[in-house]
């Protein structure tokens, strides 16, 4: 008996061991399901992290083309700021020039009319619409005007004294000069 004890012991031990045997082989392929597992995240986490690089690239580029396009439109509107300013300055120089030559304009017509006889820029003054031959004598001295007024159809004197009434303002400034 002890012969078979001895024969049957490794047997037993064989029995008793496929146990762990069966273990370490479920382990084992536990283990290699892992791997693969963690192969596939490291894929994943690999290609995210591509996937993120490209995308922070792209972004950086944008933001550089968008900085960029606004230093393009900064520098156009200080461009155009500039233009727009020195149009105003031409602007307001021409009507500078303008209104020197209308004063000049003015000054000479009147300078005509108060050289004239009364009866004659009365007769003159009398063919021109109302407004036009009161702007005329707004701009010559009172005295003057009264002159011619005294000389012309009362009808057309009346009408022209009332613009001048309305307008007198303007035509005191111009007759004080």
């Amino acid at each position: 008996m002890r012969k078979l004890l001895l024969l049957a012991a490794p047997f037993a031990l064989l029995a008793q061991s496929s146990a762990p045997l069966e273990c370490t082989r479920i382990f084992e392929e536990r283990k290699q399901e892992l791997e693969l597992k963690l192969e596939r995240i490291d894929e994943q986490r690999q290609a995210y992290e591509a996937l993120k690089e490209a995308t922070e690239a792209m972004l950086k580029r944008k933001e550089r083309e968008l900085k960029q396009k606004s230093e393009e439109l900064n520098a156009t509107r200080a461009e155009i700021e500039a233009e727009r300013e020195r149009i105003e300055k031409l602007v307001a120089k021409n009507e500078e020039l303008l209104k020197a030559i209308r004063e000049a304009k003015a000054d000479k017509v009147s300078q005509t009319y108060a050289k004239m006889k009364a009866s004659a820029a009365a007769q003159i003054l009398s063919n021109m619409k109302a407004s036009a031959a009161a702007q005329i004598l707004s701009t010559l001295k009172p005295k003057t005007v009264g002159q011619i007024l005294a000389k012309m159809d009362p009808v057309k004197a009346s009408e022209i004294t009332l613009i001048l009434e309305d307008g007198g303002s303007a035509g005191e400034r111009r007759r004080e000069r």
